[in-house]
């Protein structure tokens, strides 16, 4: 009578012991660090149902999409009651919803509205990039700039963050399509992330039209998708640049193991899957190798798995002693990594624990960090000093 419990006590054991038996490599996976302090959290805003980004206007109002599918108003610190109406049909479907907002650099002028969202049906669905005018109640003259060539079925590994660049154009990440059993052209779908005839797996680059680039690094390939930016990703969730040096930092999920830090460049491929500290869910290595010629080595391994979610690159004037830090956000682990630089390299790590599993890390205009906790009664906190 008691074998069930027995298995699965043995399995849990065996995964933990998996997980402990990391792999090695040119970076050494962090775990669990000291917390950080001269801090504390105050909520600003309840009752946010799953929410995944915020930016805000000039005049201080904020938007925030929740994964469900509706977009928010936050005015004079409070939540709007009706949702922003004029978005297109969005499939809520597993990590797939309304996703990532931005505003156009030029917003001030033109009123436009940056968003992705899943579309399509649990059997055939993509990443798609959509903008609409805000007129303060909903989005008037709203199209789809942009969606990724190939469908894929479930609801795992949409990528979806937007990264505006000094040019006005943006940079989208795609997620590889999902984990085993999910196919394309015959193979697990995440394979696709190592070639080029597809938008799985890649970082784009787009004009705010929605259009590949002039200076991407695969333009010429008649073979290669003339979006891509950098390829031999997983699931990237978190984008940000340093304004200063013009670098760029993203976070992605590894399976169980093996989240990374990278420092990405252009054409740049950095390895997934065929190099890689994740394990399967199942047990075995991914993949035997951790480094490899021609591709990029990460900054930070994070094993076991934190789940990371939004980033953020600080400059702001509220927490002197953090400024040119990075804060990665974390799903599993409940709270947000920060991670102190030196030029290009990670010097060190302490955490910031918030008790609720957090999706997105933003700097406010005022010089504030702000959090999004996801959860079906999620909130919108800030970051103040103790």
């Amino acid at each position: 009578m008691h074998s069930i419990p027995w298995l699965i006590l043995t399995i849990a054991l065996g995964l933990a012991s998996c997980d402990s038996d990391a792999l090695t490599g040119p970076v050494s996976p962090t775990g669990d660090v000291p917390e950080a302090t001269g801090w504390r959290a105050e909520t600003l805003i309840e009752g946010l149902e799953h929410p995944w980004a915020i930016d805000w206007l000039p005049d201080g109002t904020a938007l925030v999409t929740e994964r469900p599918g509706r977009l928010r108003v936050i005015r004079d610190g409070r939540l709007v009651e009706e949702p922003v109406g004029g978005l297109p049909e969005i499939l809520a479907h597993g990590q797939g919803g309304l996703l990532d907002l931005s505003l156009h650099p030029d917003f001030a002028r033109n009123r436009l509205v940056y968003f992705t969202y899943a579309t399509g049906t649990q059997q055939a669905n993509r990443t798609a990039l959509g903008r609409g005018r805000f007129d303060d109640q909903r989005l008037t003259s709203v199209e789809v700039l942009f969606e990724v060539a190939d469908d894929k079925s479930g609801g795992q590994h949409f990528g979806a963050r937007i990264l505006w660049l000094p040019d006005q154009s943006l940079l989208l990440t795609i997620g590889d399509g999902g984990n085993p059993p999910i196919s394309h052209a015959g193979t697990d779908i995440r394979e696709q992330a190592q070639h080029l005839g597809t938008h799985f797996g890649k970082i784009l680059r787009l004009t705010d039209e929605g259009r590949a680039h002039p200076d991407n690094p695969f333009i010429d390939d008649a073979s290669a998708r003339a979006e891509i930016w950098s390829l031999g990703h997983r699931n990237i969730q978190g984008l940000a640049r340093d304004s200063t040096t013009g670098r760029i930092w993203a976070n992605e999920h590894g399976p169980r193991g093996g989240d990374e830090l990278n420092l990405i460049e252009r054409g740049a491929n950095y390895g997934w899957p065929r190099v890689t500290y994740g394990r399967e869910y199942w047990g075995p290595r991914v993949s035997d190798k951790t480094t490899a010629p021609g591709m990029r080595d990460p900054k930070v391994v994070w094993t076991p798995s934190k789940a990371p979610s939004g980033l953020a690159f600080y400059t702001g004037e509220v927490f002197p002693a953090w400024q040119g830090n990075l804060f990665s956000g974390a799903l599993v682990f409940q709270e947000v990594r920060r991670i102190t630089l030196d030029g290009e390299r990670v010097v060190g790590e302490d955490k910031l624990s918030i008790g609720q599993r957090v999706r997105d890390v933003r700097q406010g205009p005022d010089g504030y960090l702000y959090i999004l906790t996801d959860a079906p009664r999620g909130r919108l906190l800030r970051i103040v000093p103790d």
